[in-house]
């Protein structure tokens, strides 16, 4: 998993009076009140079947030894995992796709000037936790980065942001043939090489300061939860150009399948990346001269951090075994009753770096208690009305590697076929973490009101709704809050396993979990493992529990609805959001500008450098032409016209018991509704990174983790590219209307049979 944080995911919440309604007067998105009522038996039945014991259980097996691809226990697990799901009565098998993923042969990283420090490079085992004396554990590494061997001056660089470098030019320093320290945090770490690289860096190192995820947080482990001294983080280090195997981007790494040499893949890190603990990097921080750093560069080690360069002078040696490695997909599938051809997805990985408990056994063991659970109901009678499909994907960690290649592979299907997309990864304590399309806002709140909160005994979307009033920024959004009649989600960047069903094919997406009150200060660490989970996690497992339910719920209700559950008001309000926030960013870069160059020109950066210090004053910048907005904001009023339309027609054929109109009415609207995530995409792509084909969502191209809102557009602002700004506005305006224009037929189609025609 890469690592998703709660506050990137909820972006706001309601307090809305349906919440306290009673149960049986609610009907459920999708549904008419005679197939609510049969729902919520079947329901009732299902979220009273997943066991904590049995997720205890699983988490020790699968978490017993190291399980990273191409290891045997990887494979042991995968088989282990589709024995089950045959076990309980599910049609499973595994497909397997061959992929690159180096493991490291030679690392080196050592000071040479001005004192001889070898770095361990080794996290050191720990007699109180069995798991962590393991010795097949995949070394401490930074996937997919190139080898090399190059010795440089060092120069730290904060988190490596492009701010971070903004901040360097103005001290006058220049990272060129140099090697660069960043910290982990603030931007994914594959961006830090990136840029580093740009910046003309010819190495890098990533640490993990003690301020971030160590002791300046809490207690380290064992004794607590967070990073010890000499924990590391693991990680894939690949550009986001597109995630899966970086040889076969667009096809399923099968058989004979064309694979690029490695001279030609673009996804790689262009120098030298390795990642060390605290305890490592602290002689090279400390070597450090220069500059004093700014202050809100400064972490929690115990000296003055200065920039450099040198004379802390380094020495960095990586080489890898560039070999193709198995990766092992299992697929467990429940049949459709009346929609066979309409599929709802489930998926969590099952591959970690090292042992992986909490991320991610403590999802892969929820999804299985899900697929049991519905095992127990087919036994009883129950049928989904649409074909459910259970997976537990391999590879996500390298670089979502698993999803991406099946997603890739079955293409023509999924684009024909998938309804949507519910994804978990790792799980913990806390608040639900919620995030995905939005036109599935709607259908979660009715999902996580139905479901209760493990410790608080409220549903967890009443606590959600209140975390979210207390982490608002201002009054004006604890307002909208409290006064928006359903839940507002954050959207997807990259992180999991939806990006290749989001972002590539269309796939209406959600991303499902619990946590925020755990330390995660063992994330992509040996000691990620059952001794941890169980001592600083959910140790009772109720919250594994209640995401088997909350998944799981979603799962059925999307599966059993008469009419898919999607919701354009929602969706459209976002949207209309989403090109105010645009018009307003627009507005602020201009001013800043203007601001900016007139205080150069007065010379007030001059009159209150610090005459001691290097300061080098930005230089004027050239004022943005004004942008024209006014397509965007046409396609927005349209869809929001159209979202009103359509809800009002459903209203209409939703009144009394039962449906006003037919089966076939129905089966036509949903066949449109299947396509509603689809009209958001650009066969095209986004420019640079045409396998990212939504045009309102993707992985933000210099944060990885996080959404960047409308991708194409605002790529083409921060390029300065104001004639491709033009095109791109244009570009998503005409999806918006293709949007607007299929609800608009499936609003016909519900008018085309009402009672008083």
């Amino acid at each position: 998993m890469r690592r998703l944080f709660l506050t990137t995911l909820i972006y706001g919440m309601s307090l809305q009076s349906s919440v306290y309604t009673d149960r049986n007067d609610l009907i459920y998105p999708g549904y008419s009140l005679e197939t609510t009522h049969y729902e919520q038996n079947w329901e009732k039945e299902f979220r009273g079947i997943p066991n904590t014991e049995n997720l205890r259980e699983d988490m020790k097996r699968l978490a017993a030894y190291p399980h990273p691809v191409g290891s045997a226990y990887d494979q042991a697990n995968a088989m282990w995992i589709e024995s089950k799901f045959k076990e309980w009565g599910l049609d499973a098998h595994i497909e397997t796709f061959d992929v690159l993923f180096p493991t490291p042969m030679e690392r080196v990283v050592e000071l040479v000037e001005p004192a001889k420090f070898v770095a361990k490079l080794q996290e050191p085992a720990l007699t109180i936790d069995p798991t962590s004396q393991q010795s097949d554990q995949l070394p401490t590494y930074n996937a997919y980065s190139p080898d090399g061997d190059v010795t440089a001056p060092l120069v730290y660089v904060n988190y490596g942001t492009p701010d971070d470098y903004n901040q360097l030019d103005r001290m006058g320093i220049s990272v060129k043939d140099s090697i660069v320290i960043a910290r982990y945090g603030a931007a994914w770490r594959g961006i830090k090489p990136k840029l580093a690289a740009e910046h003309g860096a010819i190495g890098c190192l990533i640490y993990s300061d003690p301020q971030d995820d160590g002791f300046f947080q809490g207690d380290t482990f064992p004794r607590g939860a967070w990073r010890p001294a000499d924990g590391v983080q693991r990680g894939s280090v690949m550009d986001e150009i597109y995630p899966g195997d970086p040889l076969t981007p667009d096809v399923g790494a099968t058989g004979n399948v064309k694979r690029l040499p490695l001279s030609e893949v673009k996804t790689f890190a262009r120098v030298p990346v390795m990642p060390l603990s605290h305890a490592d990097a602290e002689p090279f921080l400390a070597a450090l001269g220069g500059p004093v750093a700014p202050k809100e560069w400064r972490g929690g080690l115990p000296f003055t951090y200065h920039v450099g360069p040198g004379p802390a002078r380094v020495h960095l040696k990586i080489k890898s075994n560039w070999g193709l490695k198995t990766i092992y997909d299992v697929i467990a599938t429940i049949p459709g009753s009346v929609y066979p051809h309409q599929w709802i997805i489930r998926g969590n990985h099952h591959d970690a770096w090292v042992n992986g408990a909490e991320d991610p056994v403590s999802g892969t063991s929820a999804l299985m208690e899900e697929a049991r659970a519905f095992g127990e109901l087919l036994k009883k009678g129950w049928r989904p009305k649409r074909t459910i499909i259970y997976c537990a994907w391999d590879g996500e960690e390298p670089g979502v590697l698993g999803s991406t290649e099946w997603g890739e592979e079955h293409a023509d299907d999924l684009r024909n076929f998938a309804v949507a997309y519910i994804n978990s990864d790792g799980n913990g304590r806390g608040p639900l973490v919620v995030g995905g399309s939005h036109t599935l806002e709607k259908f979660i709140d009715g999902v996580a009101r139905d479901i209760e909160d493990p410790e608080k005994k409220i549903s967890v979307l009443t606590r959600l709704k209140f975390y979210s009033i207390s982490t608002a920024q201002s009054p004006e959004e604890r307002d909208e809050i409290r006064q928006r009649p359903d839940l507002r989600i954050g959207a997807l960047g990259s992180g999991s396993d939806w990006e290749v069903f989001l972002d590539h094919l269309g796939i209406s997406s959600v991303h499902l979990g619990y946590g925020g009150e755990d330390g995660d200060g063992i994330y992509h660490s040996i000691y990620d493992d059952y001794y941890w989970f169980t001592h600083f996690s959910d140790r009772d497992f109720s919250y594994g529990r209640a995401l088997s339910q909350t998944a799981g719920t979603a799962v059925m209700r999307l599966a059993d609805s008469d009419l898919l559950p999607y919701d354009f008001d929602g969706f459209a309000d976002t949207v209309q959001k989403y090109v105010d926030d645009f018009d307003k960013d627009l507005k602020q870069s201009r001013d800043t500008i203007r601001e900016r160059n007139k205080e150069i020109e007065e010379g007030m950066f001059s009159a209150i450098a610090d005459p001691q210090k290097t300061f080098v004053p930005p230089p004027i910048e050239n004022l943005p032409p004004f942008v024209n907005t006014a397509p965007l904001k046409n396609a927005a009023e349209l869809l929001f016209l159209s979202a009103q339309h359509y809800d009002q027609a459903l209203l209409n054929v939703q009144t009394g018991d039962r449906w006003s109109i037919g089966h076939e009415s129905l089966d036509s609207v949903n066949s449109m509704l299947l396509q509603s995530e689809r009209r958001l995409t650009s066969p095209e792509g986004l420019s640079g990174r045409p396998w990212y084909k939504h045009l309102i969502y993707a992985p933000g191209s210099l944060t990885g983790y996080d959404v960047q809102i409308f991708p194409g557009v605002r790529q083409a602002v921060a390029e300065k590219n104001w004639k491709q700004t033009e095109i791109e506005i244009a570009r998503l305006a005409a999806v918006l209307e293709n949007e607007a224009a299929l609800i608009d037929l499936a609003t016909k189609e519900l008018k085309r049979e009402r009672p008083s025609q």
